[in-house]
């Protein structure tokens, strides 16, 4: 006679909600910067370059922190008042009017999976290094201007965008928002006669 095999079920041990936040970085939101002092936030900046080491801190830019925030691995606070997305991004809009057609792009090649960084100090908006490339290891590649498509730029702005690519050895990257948040990426390269 055959033995009855009795079933039973393997419980796999999921990490409690207590262990899983302690691994999100917990980030301070004030009237000028977003930033982090706690190990999460530079273990995220060791592995995947977001925000930048300064004095102790991690600091992020509106764009990282959005989008960082949008896929939870930050929490951000405003004293003690946790910020969710929508909430976030109405307050940068207070800084930054320009705020989301930077977010979009910025989301866009960062799941693309390029690293995008500021560029204020070469007078971009973002430097866009290639896929695998990692600042301080490489320079980057392309500075990068986010525009919304009915935003009118004139040949003097667009020569004065693609000079300071020149300077800086980098190309030109423009990208366009259009209605639907699709976005669409024009290069400009200099080329020698």
């Amino acid at each position: 006679m055959p033995r009855k095999i009795k079933k039973t079920k393997k419980k796999v041990k999921k990490p409690s909600k207590k262990n899983q936040k302690s691994k999100i970085p917990k980030v301070t939101f004030t009237s000028e910067t977003i930033y982090s002092n706690k190990k999460q936030a530079f273990n995220l900046y060791e592995k995947s370059r977001f925000g930048e080491k300064k004095d102790g801190k991690i600091l992020y830019s509106y764009p990282e922190a959005l989008f960082l925030l949008e896929k939870k691995k930050i929490e951000v606070t405003d004293g003690k008042k946790k910020l969710n997305f929508n909430l976030l991004l109405k307050k940068l809009k207070k800084n930054d009017e320009r705020i989301e057609t930077k977010y979009l792009v910025f989301k866009d090649l960062r799941q693309r999976g390029y690293i995008v960084k500021t560029a204020l100090k070469f007078g971009a908006e973002f430097r866009v290094y290639e896929k695998g490339k990692k600042p301080g290891q490489v320079h980057a590649k392309w500075i990068l201007y986010p525009v919304k498509e009915q935003d009118n730029l004139t040949w003097h702005d667009f020569s004065a965008k693609n000079r300071v690519a020149h300077s800086t050895r980098k190309n030109l990257l423009i990208g366009i928002v259009d209605e639907e948040n699709d976005i669409t990426y024009y290069e400009v390269t200099w080329k020698k006669p």
